[in-house]
């Protein structure tokens, strides 16, 4: 169990240490925040630090570190260094970095700050994959609950009508999103989010007593894989993992509360803070997998089974009724269904403001905010029709490179800003080589095995490194 508390350890004190050296680099001052200098009451409005704290976390989080860490947990505590070092170094500088630049730039989307450093190409090719991404986040996290209530009141005895009828759910789900999207931030968002968020917060705490109230033993972290599969750590556990880790979703949701923040300091505990509070949520939930489930021959088999036979959902609610009983029970429906709806619906409003940013259409009047909802929700009503799995199947390796093109932004950011840009091009560097080499690897995508996919993937990350070099020598240059 050593392992664990250290890993555990080195997350809080990296909030307090790293976290100050990224927000020292960045340098936030007193200038007024988008929130107080355009404030439109729709989606730039002041909401306090505590809130926009526990609103970034509910939104950046939902069930991403629940499942992925249960996920990466099939590989063992090996996947406890990835949460950890990957949080610190990568994921909350990520998320620190665009909320930040965000905030520098008037509330803009992860798409539009593309452009802004990385020339017109990249942001078009943001604002499309963007916005296709949210799309399909959105529609699964309405999917997934609407099956889950069905399925939860059919096994209380009702047979038939509506109230086991899937699609009635997903009607209510999707009409709640549109509210949710189509209405100002603090109506709703605002004032119910953070208990949402509290609770996920609680059924973590509940989980990690749990595991050692009930006589679980956290093995400690080796480097081989205990995959039942054989599945490499490199690339599938980076990818896996992606919330609770680092995840570029997130570089869609942190403009959502940059709009929001009174001052410019708030960004260390809002941004920063929120996302070491996911890497915690998800180290204990990969405990929970790693110290739960029996072994066979030291590999990870009973973890694997009831996510292969049951689910990621059957999983949550098993896991939490051995470590806190009946009262798991209630806190795993919560996480289940309410958890997902909750980025469901911000998936959809970061949609609306990244087509706003795009066609420079303002938010403030009703009839443009429905110009913008009723198409995405018509698509997202359309798109929930198709296999679950099918929608489903790329988002990892998509998040993952939305995540390495927003750092390799945040790197021009500092570059052109005068300030240390190694604190984000290695991880910008690292996770260009995660991408590309599990694109190459992935059965999904190309699946042309590890002897081609490793050096591919290396290669390119080397590639990506001294195309960003050479730009940087060469604006120097001519700036001189």
């Amino acid at each position: 169990m050593v392992s664990f508390f250290v890993c555990l350890a080195i997350l809080i004190i990296g909030y307090f240490t790293y976290g100050k050296v990224v927000e020292k680099l960045y340098g936030p001052d007193d200038r007024e925040t988008p929130a107080v200098r355009i404030n439109d009451g729709v989606d730039y409005v002041v909401m306090p630090k505590w809130k926009l704290f526990l609103v970034q976390l509910l939104n950046i989080a939902g069930l991403g570190p629940i499942y992925g860490a249960l996920a990466g947990a099939q590989w063992g505590p090996a996947v406890f260094l990835w949460i950890t070092g990957g949080t610190i170094l990568a994921g909350a500088v990520h998320d620190f970095s665009v909320g930040f630049m965000s905030m520098r730039h008037d509330g803009a989307s992860v798409s539009e700050l593309t452009g802004t450093y990385l020339g017109n190409f990249m942001k078009n090719v943001m604002r499309v994959f963007s916005v296709v991404l949210l799309v399909m986040v959105g529609t699964v996290f309405a999917v997934g609950p609407a099956s889950l209530i069905s399925m939860l009141i059919g096994k209380q005895g009702v047979t038939s009508g509506i109230l086991v009828n899937t699609y009635f759910w997903l009607a209510i789900v999707l009409i709640y999103y549109f509210i949710a999207t189509f209405i100002p931030i603090d109506k709703i968002i605002g004032k119910i989010y953070p208990i949402f968020g509290i609770c996920l917060i609680i059924m973590a705490i509940g989980v990690g007593v749990g595991i050692f109230t009930h006589g679980y033993t956290i093995p400690e972290i080796t480097l081989h894989s205990l995959h039942p599969s054989g599945t490499p750590i490199w690339p599938v556990m980076f990818i896996t993992v992606a919330c609770g880790a680092i995840s570029g979703f997130h570089a869609t949701q942190s403009p959502l509360m940059a709009r929001c923040c009174k001052s410019e300091k708030e960004a260390h505990s809002v941004f920063y803070g929120a996302m070491v509070s996911e890497g915690i949520i998800a180290l204990i939930w990969a405990a929970a997998g790693c110290a739960v489930y029996e072994k066979t021959g030291g590999l990870m088999t009973g973890l694997t089974k009831i996510l292969t036979d049951s689910g990621q959902a059957a999983t949550v609610y098993d896991v939490s009724v051995k470590t806190m009983g009946n009262v798991g029970v209630i806190l795993a429906m919560i996480g289940v269904i309410a958890c997902p709806i909750t980025s469901g619906d911000t998936s959809f409003r970061s949609a609306r403001l990244v087509i706003a940013d795009w066609f420079k259409i303002e938010q403030k009047s009703y009839k443009k905010r429905l110009f913008i909802c009723v198409p995405l929700l018509l698509a997202g009503a359309i798109i929930s029709q198709l296999d679950y799995n099918v929608i489903w199947r790329y988002f990892s390796w998509s998040n993952q490179t939305l995540a390495m093109i927003a750092l390799w932004t945040a790197s021009m950011y500092l570059f052109k800003n005068k300030k240390f840009y190694w604190i984000t091009v290695i991880p910008a560097t690292f996770m260009s080589a995660v991408s590309v080499t599990y694109f190459f690897y992935a059965p999904e995508c190309l699946n042309l095995g590890t002897k081609i996919a490793y050096p591919i993937g290396i290669i390119a990350a080397v590639v990506f490194l001294g195309i960003f070099l050479c730009n940087s020598v060469f604006k120097k240059e001519k700036t001189a």
